[in-house]
């Protein structure tokens, strides 16, 4: 597709239901143009056509348009270190389906016949013709190397340091694109979270370990190196251990003798009372603090969002130890981003994987 197409698809994906004049207004285009894109996109089946809306003066208003949701479908999927997030979705941004799948300790090979014999199942149930895949956004906690290779943590071992897109393509027979979890994740929130509201965020994603991303203007921000929001390098070896993964909360719970067996199992069953809660939160809430201060004086967002595994109640604890130094002229200070706490949850990330492959494709 041409960039103008892209431009057209992406604008229409953001707002559905655009006029041909509010594209060629928004788009910078001629209205000639415009015309010519649209037909096209209509004749092969990317763009549906609807009902015009209310006329706003004189003239007959052209129909608005939208993404056709059957024109095609991708696949995303999350990688953590005890649970696969799979998600399907239609081309208009939709969720067909969605699903969360436990993983106790399975190997890659195990774990990817897990994942495949779900899409087969899925596929089927909602009659989805193979030739209609536009491919699969994988997204895998732990930090980006080279190539599409990547260090997760420990639990995920024999996923680090080796060739993940041949050996998922092969796998699936697909195009594969591959990104760290907490950048699909921010594009879940992106697309379909506060982003939508707030295009300028941060992401604090809480995993076993700790991510994070940087989305401005409704755009991801990976930086030089691909890493941009790594936000656990913010800390000393000594510090690391104090910082807010949710590793060391399941380690200290399961040594006051609380009955968890995974970050996923914890998070389902979160409650504020256990023993050792309040003294973890005491622990990493000045390293919490850090992470918000260092995203508000070099990003200035509107907002840092807290998404990933953690519970809500665990969230909101984490939120009012926050306390950012203001600095106070004339009266004046700068504002200060919400803190808020995703409502996508543990599903933002492979919403964000499904994405990231429709926006290769053609956003």
């Amino acid at each position: 597709m041409s960039e103008n197409e892209r431009r057209m698809l992406r604008l229409l994906w953001r707002q559905p239901g655009l006029t041909r004049a509010a594209l060629t207004k928004q788009l910078d285009l001629t209205q000639q143009s415009v015309h010519r894109i649209t037909v096209d996109l209509v004749t092969r089946g990317l763009v549906g056509v609807g009902a015009a809306p209310p006329p706003s003066s004189r003239g007959k208003p052209s129909p608005s348009l939208y993404l056709a949701p059957d024109f095609a479908y991708t696949w995303g999927v999350s990688l953590n270190t005890d649970e696969i997030g799979l998600c399907l979705m239609d081309f208009a941004g939709s969720p067909i389906a969605y699903e969360l799948l436990r993983l106790d300790g399975e190997g890659r090979e195990a774990t990817l016949e897990m994942i495949a014999r779900r899409m087969r199942a899925l596929r089927i149930a909602h009659r989805l013709a193979d030739d209609r895949c536009l491919g699969l956004g994988f997204g895998i906690t732990g930090f980006w190397l080279s190539g599409t290779q990547f260090n997760p943590p420990l639990p995920l071992r024999d996923w680090s340091l080796i060739e993940l897109g041949p050996l998922l393509s092969a796998r699936f027979r697909l195009p594969v694109w591959i990104e760290n979890n907490a950048n699909t994740a921010a594009l879940g929130e992106a697309m379909l979270g506060f982003g939508r509201q707030l295009p300028t965020f941060a992401y604090v994603s809480f995993n076993y370990g700790l991510g994070g991303s940087i989305v401005i203007d409704g755009q991801l921000i990976t930086g030089g190196s691909g890493n941009a929001g790594e936000i656990s390098a913010l800390f000393t070896p000594e510090e690391r251990p104090m910082r807010p993964a949710l590793q060391f909360l399941l380690e200290r719970l399961q040594s006051e003798g609380i009955a968890v067996t995974s970050i996923s199992d914890m998070a389902a069953r979160f409650d504020p009372s256990w023993p050792g809660v309040d003294e973890w939160i005491d622990d990493v809430a000045p390293n919490f603090n850090r992470i918000v201060a260092a995203f508000w004086a070099v990003l200035d967002p509107q907002a840092v969002i807290l998404g990933g595994q953690i519970p809500t109640g665990l969230a909101r604890q984490l939120i009012q130890r926050v306390s950012l130094t203001e600095i106070n002229r004339y009266g004046l200070s700068r504002p200060t981003p919400k803190l808020l706490i995703s409502e996508l949850g543990p599903q933002a990330s492979s919403l964000g994987a499904a994405a990231y492959s429709l926006n290769k494709c053609c956003f």
